[in-house]
């Protein structure tokens, strides 16, 4: 009995990980697109003075 016990809760955890990879993700991020950049752009040849 405990073998048997110990078969069927691995093949729960290996099938309940299966369906974790492979179904739909659950993230809830916002659609939020691209962002602006509002920085000053890198010139290389310009100097910077400490």
């Amino acid at each position: 009995m405990i073998i048997n016990r110990t078969l069927h809760e691995m093949m729960q955890y290996l099938t309940e990980a299966f369906a974790r990879i492979f179904s739909p993700n659950d993230d809830k991020y916002p659609a939020i697109g691209v962002q602006p950049f509002y920085g000053e752009i890198y010139h290389s040849g310009s100097s910077i003075d400490w």
